[in-house]
């Protein structure tokens, strides 16, 4: 008897794929500029976003953001202190964010009157790299606590990547880190990616990714 084969993953992948291309129409339509933010549990994604979105309010940019998690509100809780609008995905067990969870979000946002779309990525440094979610911009954070290793563990994450933050510079003088080891293995997985060293606590080179966003939406 002839035995059927059926590749799940890779209609799986095209149905998402598909959809991203649907969110990024619907998001260039309204000329509105996304980026998904991913990275490992416990990087500062968060505390990162959170300095970004006050200081683009600042400069009069408004934003709006998706917070995926696998559950709770604790990260959009903080998010929402800014007055920003802000649209909470709950996985449910997946560890990523998929293009339809996306769609349902951007949906749900007021995309007349933003400029700004930040998808904060469940954390994890594999999955939410192998699904396409349909933005201009790919940013992964990076802690200095993780080790300068990780762009090689994790190629894939920063091969998608346009832009790398180093995060918690701050303690850089009290943990073994050499930023030019990680930036040596950066460059092996994937040339002229934009590193920004930053703190998500002092805020220390925040300005440098706002101004980055600021030119890309002009």
């Amino acid at each position: 008897m002839e035995i059927k084969r059926i590749v799940v993953k890779e209609n799986l992948f095209a149905k998402n794929d598909e959809i991203a291309e649907e969110n990024r129409n619907i998001l260039k339509k309204h000329k509105i500029f996304s980026l998904n933010i991913m990275g490992g549990p416990g990087a500062g994604k968060t505390s990162i976003l959170e300095k970004t979105v006050a200081g683009l309010k600042n400069r009069g940019i408004s934003c709006g953001v998706i917070e995926g998690d696998i559950a709770g509100m604790f990260d959009s809780e903080r998010i929402s202190v800014f007055g920003v609008p802000v649209i909470q995905i709950n996985t449910g067990g997946a560890c990523h964010l998929e293009a339809m969870m996306v769609k349902k979000g951007i949906e749900n946002l007021p995309l007349d009157e933003i400029k700004v779309v930040f998808i904060e990525n469940v954390g994890n440094l594999v999955c939410p790299a192998e699904f396409k979610i349909g933005v201009d911009c790919n940013v992964t954070v990076a802690s200095i606590t993780e080790g300068e290793e990780k762009p090689v563990k994790y190629p894939l994450m920063y091969s998608i990547s346009d832009v790398v933050l180093v995060n918690k510079i701050d303690l850089i003088s009290a943990v073994e880190f050499d930023i030019n080891r990680f930036t040596a293995f950066l460059d092996e997985i994937k040339k002229d990616i934009k590193i920004i060293p930053v703190s998500g606590k002092t805020g220390k080179n925040i300005d440098d990714f706002i101004q980055y966003i600021v030119e890309r939406i002009l």
